[in-house]
């Protein structure tokens, strides 16, 4: 099946925690006006809930990901000024 390169640069959340060389997790990305989940490949381990960029596609409903954290968010990690 041919890769869906209109994915990369897309935003998503781990809904299951990838594996790193071990295995995929589950990612959901917001995609053609709704959300879709696919199977989300990283270099290292990443935990559930973490936000990832799709780096590339796989085919198959298969994307590569990287830990993301929004340059423009004032508080990353939920963490409020005190």
């Amino acid at each position: 099946m041919p890769s869906e390169t209109s994915l990369i640069g897309s935003i998503g959340v781990l809904t299951v925690a990838t594996r790193g060389a071990a295995g995929p997790g589950e990612v959901l990305v917001k995609v053609r006006g709704g959300t879709e989940t696919y199977l989300a490949w990283s270099l290292a381990a990443l935990p559930k809930g973490t936000t990832v960029l799709v780096i590339e596609s796989r085919g198959n409903r298969n994307v590569d990901v990287s830990e993301w954290t929004d340059p423009l968010d004032p508080f990353p990690s939920g963490a409020l000024p005190e």
